[in-house]
C-alpha cells in the first residue's frame, strides 16, 4: 500500500481490508521510504490519495503502476492514486473545469459496471466523499468507463482486468475529513461554512461504509484468490 500523504492514510479501508483477511504493508514516500521495484512478494496494491506540495515520486509510483499492470498485481487506486493511474496508462489529469469538489456526493454507475467484479453489486447512485480539485479529463485508451456524474465525468474506472481507480475517497473517518477540511484552501476559497460541511461528510459516513466496505472485501477477494464474482474475466490465477 503507498500512502502518499500522511493526512490521507488507509483508515477504515485498512480495517475492511484487514477484516477481509489482508496484511497490510505500507510504504511511505512522503517519508522516505522507496517504492518497489517489483511486485512479485505482493499479491496486491493500493495507492491512496494526497495533496502534498512535493511531488517527486510520481514518476517512479507511475512505473510501479505500469509495472503492477505488467505483472497482473490486482490494484484499487483512490483519487491521486487514481489520477496517477490514469497518467501511467496514458491518459490525461488537469485541474477540474467544475472547479473543486468537496463533500458527499452520489456517483453513477455505467452500464459496464453491471459485469464488473468489484462494481456489480454497487448501488446505481452509491454515496461517496470527494474531495479534489483535479480531475482525469481522459482514460487511458481501453480503460473501462465504471462510473461518472455530470461535472466529473471519470469518477471511476477499470485498467484490464486487475486495476480499479475510484476518484473519490471511500478510506476518511471523521477525524480524518476534519483535518483536511480545516485546513484546506479550496474550502475556502469556495465559501464554503467548514463546520457545515463536516456534519454533512460525518452524516454520509454511514451509507458510505454500507456500499463501500462490501466493495473492499470483493478487492481482498480477488487478491486472494477467494472471489466468486460473477464475471467472465479472468482474474486470480492459481
Amino acid at each position: 500500500m503507498v500512502e502518499n500523504d500522511p493526512t490521507d492514510d488507509v483508515r477504515l479501508l485498512g480495517d475492511w481490508l484487514t477484516d477481509a483477511g489482508l496484511h497490510l504493508e505500507v510504504v511511505r514516500p512522503h517519508a522516505g521510504d522507496l517504492l518497489p521495484d517489483d511486485l512479485s512478494d505482493y499479491a496486491g496494491l493500493v495507492v491512496l490519495g494526497g495533496g502534498l506540495p512535493d511531488t517527486s515520486w510520481y514518476e517512479r509510483e507511475q512505473s510501479l503502476l505500469r509495472t503492477a499492470g505488467r505483472q497482473r498485481i490486482p490494484t484499487l487506486a483512490l483519487c491521486l492514486g487514481a489520477q496517477l493511474l490514469a497518467l501511467a496508462f496514458g491518459g490525461y489529469v488537469e485541474r477540474a473545469a467544475a472547479g473543486p469538489e468537496l463533500g458527499p456526493k452520489l456517483v453513477a454507475k455505467r452500464d459496464a459496471a453491471g459485469t464488473d467484479p468489484l462494481f456489480a453489486d454497487v448501488p446505481l447512485m452509491p454515496d461517496v466523499i470527494a474531495f479534489h480539485h483535479d480531475e482525469i479529463t481522459e482514460l487511458p485508451e481501453g480503460a473501462t468507463l465504471l462510473a461518472a456524474s455530470p461535472s466529473y465525468p471519470h469518477q471511476a474506472f477499470r485498467y484490464g482486468d486487475r486495476m480499479w481507480a475510484l476518484q473519490f475517497h471511500i478510506e476518511c473517518d471523521r477525524d480524518m475529513l476534519a483535518g483536511w477540511i480545516a485546513d484546506s484552501t479550496d474550502v475556502a476559497e469556495a465559501g464554503l461554512d467548514r463546520e457545515a460541511l463536516l456534519t454533512q461528510c460525518v452524516r454520509a459516513l454511514p451509507d458510505v461504509a454500507e456500499t463501500w466496505r462490501p466493495f473492499a472485501q470483493r478487492f481482498a477477494d480477488l487478491v486472494t484468490g477467494r472471489s466468486s464474482a460473477r464475471t467472465s474475466l479472468p482474474l486470480l490465477e492459481g
